[in-house]
């Protein structure tokens, strides 16, 4: 029974721990709507991938636009998050029934499913606004090269209106596109990684020659653009703590208890008695 009570201390004390441990961990993640020092974002959008406006998860990117273009923002997302993309569309005072849509992309321009959330919604011709919201799957930190799981990197995020009649393409409208994302915790871990996370850069350099021959002398640094140059304020992974070490570690110390109680169930009360011979 000693041996009992000495893990069953050691279990309470680690539990104890481990909750202390794991809501410090939370805490130093972002909620959804947690946001930055002032949660203004750019006021402009792309109009293509490679033209696409980049903002922070928090952040509220603003545009005014035009109606029937296509409109493109771009943020990063790490391992364990389940982003969530909103936005907002301020419609002119009078219209026709418009279809608003907004779509996904991760850094291969593969356009990620919403696990829920209005993705398109038509806005009846009376409407002031309308509203969007798409909550993706899981970044994972690993998946096979034929599936379309989403992966740590750059996200796009493209709006537009569909279903237009003449008269309202071209017409102002204001957009506001927000961010976020909650972390899943170990929950959503895997054993792989990926290696560098997708982030889809060009470089440009400069047309310089080597005016002396060498192979050396007379080059430049070359400026290098890239695409996309923002990351997630914790890193593209998830960083090493993880609640699976807590449920692990606990579920470890749970069949010590049971394998100590059971021999001391098993074993008898004491050893058999001796007859005598003869007797």
């Amino acid at each position: 029974m000693r041996i009992i009570r000495l893990l069953s201390a050691a279990l309470l004390a680690f539990g104890l721990s481990a909750t202390a441990v794991a809501p410090a961990a939370a805490d130093s993640t972002p909620s959804p709507g947690a946001s930055s020092e002032d949660g203004a974002g750019p006021t402009r959008a792309g109009t293509s991938f490679r033209t696409a406006t980049e903002f922070e998860q928090g952040q509220t990117a603003t545009a005014r636009a035009s109606v029937g273009d296509y409109l493109y923002w771009s943020f990063p997302a790490g391992t364990g998050q389940r982003p969530t993309v909103e936005a907002s569309v301020k419609l002119p005072e009078t219209h026709a029934a418009e279809t608003w849509r907004i779509d996904v992309y991760d850094g291969l321009r593969r356009r990620q499913a919403c696990q829920y959330g209005a993705q398109t919604r038509t806005a009846a011709a009376d409407a002031a606004s309308v509203e969007l919201k798409c909550v993706l799957r899981t970044v994972r930190a690993w998946a096979e090269p034929w599936a379309y799981d989403p992966l740590p990197g750059t996200y796009y995020v493209r709006l537009t209106a569909v279903n237009l009649t003449a008269a309202d393409l071209g017409r102002s409208v204001d957009i506001e596109v927000r961010a976020g994302s909650e972390e899943m915790g170990g929950a959503a871990a895997v054993d792989g990684s990926l290696s560098e996370p997708l982030v889809p850069g060009v470089a440009l350099r400069n047309a310089a020659e080597d005016r002396d021959g060498d192979g050396d002398g007379g080059k430049k640094d070359s400026p290098t653009a890239v695409l996309a140059d923002l990351e997630p304020e914790d890193g593209w992974t998830s960083g090493w703590w993880s609640s699976r070490w807590v449920w692990t570690a606990v579920g470890g110390a749970l069949a010590a208890l049971a394998g100590v109680a059971g021999y001391r169930l098993t074993r008898g009360t004491g050893r058999p008695s001796r007859v005598p011979p003869g007797a």
